[in-house]
C-alpha cells in the first residue's frame, strides 16, 4: 500500500493478540504505524470519544466489560451514561477495547484483526 506511516496510527498493547495481529497486518502490508501505546499514554477524553464515534462504535461497545477494573467501578450499570463510562476510560485505559486503528480511510476497532484490511 502506498500509504504514508505518518498518517497510520494504532493504539496498541503488545499483551493483546488481537492488537498485535493487527499491527502485523499493517506491517505487512508495508506500513510502519505510529504505535501509541494507550496505556501508559491514555488518549483525552475527547480524543476518544471521537475515535468511538468515528469508528461507529457506541461508547459501550469501546469499554472492555471483562477486565476487573470494570467491576471495580460498577460499570456495567447501564444507566450510566457515556461521560461516565468515558472518564472511567481515561482514568483506567486498561478499560479501552483494542486495537483502535486510524488511517486516512477511517478508524476502525480492528477485532478481529482482520478488519484492519478495511482501512488499507
Amino acid at each position: 500500500m502506498n500509504m504514508a506511516a505518518s498518517k497510520v496510527e494504532i493504539w496498541h498493547r503488545p499483551s493483546c493478540s488481537k492488537s498485535r495481529g493487527a499491527l502485523e497486518i499493517l506491517r505487512e502490508a508495508g506500513i510502519e504505524p505510529v504505535v501509541v501505546d494507550y496505556v501508559a499514554n491514555p488518549p483525552t477524553k475527547a480524543r476518544l470519544h471521537q475515535a468511538i464515534a468515528d469508528a461507529g462504535l457506541s461508547v459501550r461497545q469501546a469499554i472492555r466489560n471483562n477486565e476487573a477494573e470494570y467491576a471495580v467501578r460498577g460499570l456495567a450499570d447501564p444507566a450510566l451514561p457515556d461521560d461516565v463510562l468515558l472518564e472511567a476510560m481515561v482514568a483506567a485505559p486498561v478499560l479501552i477495547e483494542r486495537p483502535f486503528v486510524f488511517t486516512p480511510k477511517g478508524v476502525r476497532l480492528c477485532r478481529p484483526p482482520e478488519t484492519v484490511l478495511e482501512l488499507l
